[in-house]
């Protein structure tokens, strides 16, 4: 049987709003100044009326008496202020202050003929009049807030708190310091309710299971202080307060949990639903608003692609990484599908400065047009095998672009091309090489396939089968990031390569010390012996320039004299012969 339902402004959630926006009042504080003040001006006001005191104002005699008016108004601007600030209490403060006035100065008029009084009344019935009004104005005012403030948190569906709601509470008790925790809750396959029954039904649904949990937060089953909201769709939040305990937490939850698994019959169906519910602690996981809702709902969709009985789950640090990488693999996949995947080329230089080449770098776009960095999509690609799918779109792409290049200006200049292991050791790679060549039609030793030294380890016998084939094509090799895996020597003698890349990390700290300057002299050198050309990467300042020169470096990449850059700015660095 249906539970009844409360309307949309139950008492915990009046409650909970009000609490709100208390802390945006006046402090009760001011109030007492100002109640301080006016008996203060009131009493003064008196003494002064009686005054027969003379005082000298530029030498100029003027009565006391002349200043009664000055303090009056003194303290009729304090009870304005109390109605303005402080509502119904300052209003009735107020109301009461100046009433008591009255027989006081309806004594002095007809006992002792004080007719110094009548302003007095007249201006103390005029200040009740601008309150009443001010008072009226106030409360209209502050109804019409509350419909807005109502609008504004209420989800219209349930009646429930809405996600800004939940966002403000969390902020209010992170000002506080309070400790609590957020859980977020998200219905297992409602969606087949919506499918089976219709939205009607589900959203029936949705009301009834919004005001089961409402009422255990109105009767406190829980045993803690909750605040339950709708986040959107079939996903709720709860704010658990005084939980002191893990345990008390998964008491909570479970509590919740099983009001949700009881029938719930809507226009005749019988329905059941359960849900996964993750949760994070303030301050133990998170800081902020953003971070808790975020770790959480890491937990909570830990819960739903663990498909386990086990349907609560405490946020760990583990969950950042898992949740980034399955974001960032569908946006990987989202590019490769939409053609988001583009290219950057940056220049390469030998050492007084003349034009090399370019080595194509991958970049990808989100939906809305942004840059993702390459730090973060690269190694998700070749941690989930995606890798060779980026390296074959970037490939295909810029020897497009560069065999265009060619027919239109005839340069002799590289293009450098990245090719991970996993690309490399593909069936038909060889064939996908001979294809981009046939359509892109760029000369093949205009073309440099850069392999990292780590194949030398995991597939050192295949990988020099495919690399004889390639230079036999006559490709170029390049040995990427060199000097910071743990190749043989002997390999390494044995390695039809062209070239050696200098690593940036080396680069870096090359004039940090003498011992990395001979480091990195000690590559050149024994990339010299084996007949490699070196090409030292990331070069940024004068001084790293200086010291490769010194030291015999052949050629150099770096932001010093060229960052990555769209293709068209390359045709016109091409164009203009640099």
């Amino acid at each position: 049987m249906k539970r009844e339902r409360h309307g949309n402004k139950n008492k915990n959630l009046a409650f909970s709003l009000k609490s709100l926006s208390t802390g945006r009042n006046a402090p009760l504080i001011f109030f007492l100044i100002l109640l301080a003040l006016y008996f203060l001006a009131s009493l003064v006001t008196s003494g002064v009326a009686r005054s027969s005191e003379v005082i000298f104002v530029l030498g100029a005699p003027i009565p006391v008496t002349t200043l009664t008016g000055v303090f009056s108004a003194l303290s009729n601007i304090c009870v304005i202020l109390m109605v303005l600030f402080y509502g119904q209490l300052g209003f009735l403060t107020a109301l009461a202050l100046l009433l008591i006035q009255f027989p006081a100065m309806l004594m002095n008029i007809f006992l002792r003929h004080a007719y110094s009084s009548i302003p007095g009344i007249f201006t103390s019935l005029l200040t009740i009049f601008a309150m009443i009004l001010l008072y009226l104005n106030n409360r209209k005012l502050e109804e019409y807030q509350i419909r807005i403030r109502d609008q504004a948190v209420l989800d219209h569906l349930t009646g429930l708190p809405n996600s800004f709601a939940c966002t403000e509470m969390m902020e209010d008790l992170i000002r506080r310091e309070e400790p609590f925790v957020v859980t977020l809750v998200n219905l297992n396959n409602f969606k087949s309710i919506n499918d089976t029954y219709g939205h009607h039904t589900g959203n029936e649904v949705l009301k009834e299971i919004a005001a089961r949990w409402n009422n255990a937060v109105e009767e406190g089953t829980s045993g803690t202080m909750d605040f339950v909201t709708r986040q959107a769709g079939d996903e709720f939040a709860i704010i658990i307060r005084q939980a002191d305990s893990d345990e008390k937490v998964l008491h909570t939850i479970r509590h919740y949990e099983a009001i949700l698994q009881e029938k719930i019959i809507v226009e005749e169906y019988d329905c059941y639903v359960n849900a996964s519910f993750g949760y994070a602690f303030y301050p133990g996981d998170a800081q902020s608003v953003d971070q808790l809702l975020s770790y959480a709902d890491a937990a909570m969709h830990k819960v739903k692609r663990a498909n386990s009985s086990n349907r609560i789950i405490h946020f760990t640090r583990d969950m950042l990484e898992t949740e980034h990488v399955l974001e960032m693999e569908l946006k990987i996949r989202e590019a490769l599908e939409k053609d988001l995947l583009c290219y950057y080329l940056q220049p390469q230089y030998d050492i007084n400065r003349k034009l090399r080449g370019f080595e194509a770098l991958a970049r990808m776009k989100s939906e809305d047009g942004k840059m993702i960095s390459p730090g973060e999509f690269i190694p998700v690609a070749e941690r989930v095998g995606l890798i060779d799918k980026v390296d074959g779109h970037v490939f295909q792409k810029a020897a497009q672009f560069f065999g265009e290049l060619i027919r239109d200006t005839g340069t002799d200049a590289m293009l450098s091309v990245n090719v991970s292991v996993r690309h490399l050791m593909k069936n038909d790679f060889l064939e996908e090489v001979k294809s981009v060549l046939e359509i892109s039609g760029i000369p093949a030793g205009q073309l440099e396939i850069e392999i990292t030294e780590s194949i030398m380890i995991d597939s050192a016998e295949k990988a020099l089968k495919v690399i004889e084939a390639l230079k036999d094509m006559g490709i170029k090799i390049a040995i990427d990031d060199f000097g910071t895996g743990y190749s043989s020597l002997s390999y390494l003698n044995n390695f039809p390569a062209n070239l050696l890349k200098v690593d940036k990390s080396f680069v870096d700290r090359m004039n940090a010390s003498d011992s990395s300057k001979q480091y990195v002299a000690a590559i050149i050198s024994m990339g010299h012996v084996m007949n490699f050309d070196v090409i030292a990467e990331g070069v940024e300042e004068p001084d790293q320039l200086d010291t490769l020169r010194r030291i015999g470096c052949d050629y150099v990449q770096g932001f010093i004299w060229g960052k990555p850059m769209p293709p068209e700015q390359a045709g016109d660095l091409v164009r203009r012969g640099a």
